[in-house]
């Protein structure tokens, strides 16, 4: 049986002595999109980041395609192809989109494979080729994620994690993000995403784990989860 490209078993995640992740499991499967979500506060963007090795776990294990990853770096882990799109964007003021972009492709030296992924990104994000040469930070929200987004895509990620994805962006760009990222799967990526806008997360994802107060208190299929009578009025105000 091949090994889940992502596999987390009884996690626990401190900052400190305020332990935020408590025994928390997570898998993700070759090719799927899998949705964290929860309210402010439940410990997601804490898992994603000890998920990406940002940060030290206290207790339990983190496997990418059967390997277990104990004190890993984050270099470790994007070398392995779990790449982190961290909330707020934090792109590099001062830099070009395109320097931006470049900068996720900072561990690689295939040239050719580099420069067609920099046209995939533009192709999946158009104003990003026009904005090529303007300073990153200046961009609108939409545009920033987009380069975010971009950026992660070019270390040829075989898992994006993904902090916040609609936070503060329109419905009409959260749409077309998601349109994009659809492609990404599409071509075999397997996606990671964290969002507070549970209705779209779980249309979006095959497989959705709610987080509340750093503990797994919902797991399955996106379908039955967005079913879940208590999942409903937690979360959807159903």
């Amino acid at each position: 049986m091949t090994a889940p490209l992502l596999q987390v078993n009884d996690l626990a995640v401190a900052y400190g002595d305020v332990q935020v992740v408590w025994q928390v499991d997570l898998t993700v499967e070759q090719g799927s999109v899998v949705a964290l979500v929860g309210s402010n506060g439940a410990g997601k963007t804490t898992l994603l980041r000890a998920i990406s090795g940002l940060l030290p776990t206290r207790a339990g294990s983190i496997a990418v395609a059967g390997e277990r990853l104990a004190a890993a770096r984050p270099t470790d882990f994007v070398r392995r192809g779990v790449v982190h799109v961290p909330e707020g964007r934090r792109l590099f003021p001062g830099l070009s989109v395109f320097d931006n972009l470049m900068l996720g492709a900072f561990l690689r030296s295939d040239k050719a494979a580099i420069a067609a992924d920099i046209e995939r990104v533009f192709s999946l994000f158009p104003r990003l080729r026009e904005r090529r040469r303007q300073d990153a930070t200046t961009l609108s929200g939409g545009e920033q994620q987009m380069c975010a987004i971009g950026r992660g895509l070019m270390a040829a990620p075989k898992l994006l994690l993904i902090d916040e994805l609609s936070l503060g962006l329109s419905p009409l760009v959260v749409d077309e993000l998601i349109a994009a990222l659809r492609r990404v799967n599409a071509d075999g990526t397997s996606l990671l995403v964290v969002e507070q806008d549970v209705a779209t997360a779980l249309e979006f994802a095959d497989r959705a784990y709610v987080i509340d107060q750093g503990r797994t208190i919902a797991a399955g299929p996106a379908a039955v989860v967005a079913k879940d009578p208590s999942i409903r009025a937690a979360y959807l105000g159903l």
